[in-house]
């Protein structure tokens, strides 16, 4: 009886050291971000304001904005978002309800999960063999878009087909009870409640996309523009246009990069004021993505 009392002591002496050890290094990621956060506010806050946000790149530090680099921010994460989403949610469910086990499909995992960590320079080097020289795509918007849709399309597969996964075996078979269709099964209940899943691996994909600086400067990103691209609304018919996927474009990472590497200080206080921008996109996007997500798990409820 002793024995077994020592050892359900030291097994919660241990579960409360690894508590502790946890909440310590979350303390330390929190910490870290913290003083990022306010290393970027202090240097940086005073420079955003309207002139700012509504001008263009210029060599005076003052009159310097970054109009170009967030609309180009905006417009790549549009083609993004476009290119990966569907794609990524369309290949996930063929691989995890429609496609056989074998050796193809196990092949297919190993080289998905390994493109998850491949570096983002290695997307940036097919891209421009593959987009810019191969499809004359140039140095586009287009390029940049489906660039870093490759890029975090392995995050939106593995998310997609882990949601699907943990649905409990009832729900499918309770719909072909009922004699729906496969597709009727993974649109009508699958998806739905999959949904949570599919939009938690969308942020992390769309939040490491922002990001990126290395595949763009490797497609031909520009570090200094002083126009937009064409409006994708016009006044005449069709009144849609899509000449501005390929104009050519800057981001917000570029920008930044552009500016710390500059010996005077009032554009290193710009690149910081960029930051802040930068971090404020993210979290907009983040918060987007989860709100759909809560409404999301909301209509299935009721």
């Amino acid at each position: 009886m002793n024995n077994l009392e020592t050892l359900i002591s030291r097994s919660l002496w241990q579960d409360r050291f690894f508590n502790v050890l946890g909440i310590l290094c979350t303390c330390v990621g929190l910490v870290t971000l913290l003083a990022l956060l306010v290393d970027l506010a202090v240097d940086g806050a005073t420079r955003i304001n309207w002139q700012f946000m509504t001008s263009f790149p210029s060599r005076f530090a003052n009159k310097a904005g970054i109009l170009s680099a967030w609309v180009g921010t905006l417009a790549v994460m549009v083609v993004t978002a476009g290119a990966a989403i569907p794609l990524g949610i369309a290949a996930a469910i063929y691989l995890e309800e429609y496609a056989g086990k074998n050796w193809f499909t196990d092949f297919i995992e190993i080289n998905i999960a390994n493109l998850a960590g491949v570096p983002s320079i290695i997307y940036g080097l097919m891209a421009l063999g593959l987009f810019v020289y191969k499809f004359h795509l140039g140095e586009s918007i287009l390029s940049a878009g489906l660039t870093l849709g490759f890029l975090v399309l392995p995050i939106i597969i593995v998310a997609t087909r882990e949601s699907l996964r943990s649905i409990p075996a009832d729900i499918r078979e309770a719909s072909y009870a009922q004699g729906a269709t496969q597709w009727q099964t993974v649109w009508s209940h699958l998806l739905p409640y999959a949904t949570g899943g599919i939009a938690t691996g969308v942020i992390i994909a769309l939040s490491r996309a922002i990001g990126e600086t290395a595949p763009l400067v490797t497609i031909g990103a520009l570090t200094f523009i002083a126009f937009l691209p064409p409006t994708p609304i016009q006044a005449t018919p069709p009144f849609l246009s899509l000449d501005w996927i390929w104009s050519k474009f800057t981001v917000l990472p570029i920008q930044m990069f552009n500016w710390v590497s500059r010996p005077q200080k009032e554009f290193h206080l710009n690149a910081a004021a960029t930051g802040l921008i930068l971090l404020v996109m993210t979290l907009s996007f983040n918060a987007l993505a989860i709100y759909i997500r809560y409404r999301m798990r909301q209509r299935i409820k009721w």
